[in-house]
Parts: C-alpha cells; structure tokens; sequence
C-alpha cells in the first residue's frame, strides 16, 4: 500500500546578493538563486545557483613569491596570467614593480607573504639568502600556516633542502626542492626545465603551479632536485668551455665565425648552450640571463660536493676557475656566455663582431 501525504509540497523562492572579496581587494556582486523544497510538513534540501565571478580564484591556492630578479619575474608573472593570486617580496621593491602592475601585491616580508599564502615559491641568489628568507626571523616559515608549502627553485646545497624540508615538517608544513634550468628565454617562455626533490604527492599536488612556467620532473626524496641541478651545472660548464674554445679555434683558422656556428648546430656538436649562447657571443652581447656571479657559486658548491663524495671532475674544476678568472677582472655581473672573454684574454684574440 502506498501512503499519500495529505500535505502538499511547498516551495519556497529566494534570491539575495553574495560579496566576493578577491585578493585584489576588488568586490564583486553576484546573485543566489535558491529553492527550497518542504515536504509533509519537513523541510526539505535547498538547492542554489551561484554564478561565480569572471576570473574565479576560489579553487586556486593563493601564491606567494619571493625574489623578482631575471628569472623571478618572468617566472611569477606566468603565475599571475594564469589568474592565481600572488603576494610578492623583494628587497629592492621597484624590482617588483612590473609584476604589481599586473595584480600581484607587495608585502614587506617573507613571512608577511607565507601569512597570506597556501604555496611560497622563492628564487634568490645564494644559500645565505636561502636561509635567510626561508629560516629567518622574518622567513617563510615563521608565517605559513599547518599544510602550507614551501618552494625553493634558488640552486642550492642539497643540504640545506634537506634541512628546510624537516624544519618544514616540523611545523606542519611541506617543502620542495625545485631548481630550474633554461636560462632567462626558458623563464620568459615558459618552458624551464624543474627539478623537483621532496615529497612526489606535494610535488604532483604542485604541478599545475609548475606547469605554469615549464616541465617538472621528480627526482626523488629532498635535496635530490638540487642535486640534479648540480649535475646539470657541471654538464653546462663543460659545454660552454667547448662552445667558446671551438670559436676561437674556427677565428683562427680562418673560418666565417657565424657559418661555422650554423654549419655545426646541425650536427653532434649541436646544443642548448650553443642555441641560447652562440649569437649573443658573436653580437658581444653579455647582458646576464644568468649571472656569472651565480654560475660561480653553483660550480663551488658542485665542488665541495664532489670532495664530499671524493669525486675527481677536472672538468668541472677547469671551467670553475675559468669563470673565477671573470670575476677578477670585474665581470661577474656579465652573463654566463662571457667566458668567451677569458679564452679570448688567453690567446690575445677577439672574435669579429657582427651585427
């Protein structure tokens, strides 16, 4: 037997505004439509129609960034297109200033930035900088909340990712390692090799965020991401001893410079240094996509890692103090592809300029 109610459904109409604060500070007005259903006297489930705003950020983390160098800019503002919320800190705010423009917030701390971000990304110069704003009394990890998650892309010492990692854990938080490699045209076009070491859950939890600014792959447990850029480094350095030595050679004999380029980019000698480097070389263009000042520490790090290990690189150690010898003639400021200066300076040669 089936047994009618003898009170009719009811339903009932509303509709009412909703503010939405974004963190641009902007409000914006939408309306709920909502239903809701009374039968036999109990009151039933209310459904609602919320149309969200244009470029909705509820389901984004919000994002804080710290370092807006070269890279940094580049790299946060492929964040900021993809309509995430972003607080940024540098120590020379005009250096941020481009990034403002496009909706990101300046805040006057690392930590002030962790307090108002679910994710912290920071690429800084060297480990002490690392430390300092990550560690500090004023650093990332005095301000992000349980769950938050902080990561570094600086080339660093795989120790002290190691060490970030735990003082994160201890504070109910999670950290990446995630250096990059593609120089300033890779962080400009968005297709920067990461290397990302920690947790492989956080580091898939993260991809989007990454996918943002190029392709990460994970390399296991912390400090692994920084270790494999130590490795890249090395392979760099090695490269780009070859790139200019083969220029000054082709000068030498006689070749067309730029021909030779072109004839032998095709082939095994062919590479990534050869394609970012080998033009600006030639147009002597040393404006920095990567600091020379940089490079040299990124190699001296290898080293002392390579002497823990008891590795023997001589590689390595050749084009460490090759690029050493630009920093004493007052040209670390210059980009890696300077090094064409010290082999020129070797042989008392320069290589013709094109324009």
């Amino acid at each position: 037997m089936i047994r009618l109610c003898s009170i009719p459904p009811s339903v009932s109409f509303s509709t009412k505004p909703v503010l939405w604060r974004l963190p641009s500070s902007k409000i914006i007005c939408r309306k709920v439509f909502a239903i809701s259903i009374n039968c036999c006297g109990i009151p039933g489930r209310s459904y609602s129609s919320l149309s969200p705003p244009p470029s909705s950020m509820a389901d984004k983390p919000r994002v804080g960034w710290i370092g807006t160098g070269v890279m940094g800019q580049a790299m946060c503002g492929h964040i900021l297109s993809a309509g995430y919320s972003v607080r940024v800190f540098n120590r020379t705010p005009s250096k941020a200033q481009l990034l403002i423009e496009k909706g990101a917030i300046l805040t006057d701390s690392p930590k002030s930035v962790a307090e108002e971000s679910d994710v912290v990304f920071s690429i800084v110069g060297y480990p002490h900088d690392v430390s300092e704003v990550i560690l500090g009394n004023k650093g990332v990890l005095q301000g992000l909340k349980p769950g938050g998650v902080v990561i570094d892309m600086t080339t660093s010492e795989p120790s002290l990712a190691r060490n970030i990692y735990n003082l994160a854990k201890e504070k109910g938080c999670e950290s990446i390692d995630a250096p990059v490699s593609g120089g300033d045209k890779g962080a400009k076009a968005g297709k920067l090799a990461i290397f990302a070491g920690g947790e492989e859950k956080i580091v898939e939890k993260c991809k989007p965020l990454f996918d943002c600014m190029g392709k990460v792959t994970y390399m296991g447990g912390p400090g692994l991401g920084q270790c494999t850029k130590l490795g890249n480094q090395i392979t760099i350095a090695s490269t780009m001893v070859g790139l200019v030595e083969g220029m000054v050679f082709a000068h030498k004999a006689g070749l067309d410079v730029e021909t030779y380029i072109k004839a032998i980019s095709t082939g095994a000698a062919g590479s990534k240094s050869l394609d970012l480097y080998a033009s600006r070389i030639l147009k002597r263009d040393f404006d920095p996509g990567f600091f020379v000042n940089h490079f040299v520490k990124d190699l001296g790090i290898s080293l002392r890692e390579c002497q823990q290990m008891g590795l023997s690189l001589p590689g390595l150690a050749l084009a460490q103090q090759l690029y050493v010898s630009l920093k004493a003639h007052g040209e670390g400021n210059l980009g890696t592809q300077a090094l064409i200066l010290a082999i020129e300076r070797l042989n008392n040669v320069q290589l013709p300029k094109i324009e």
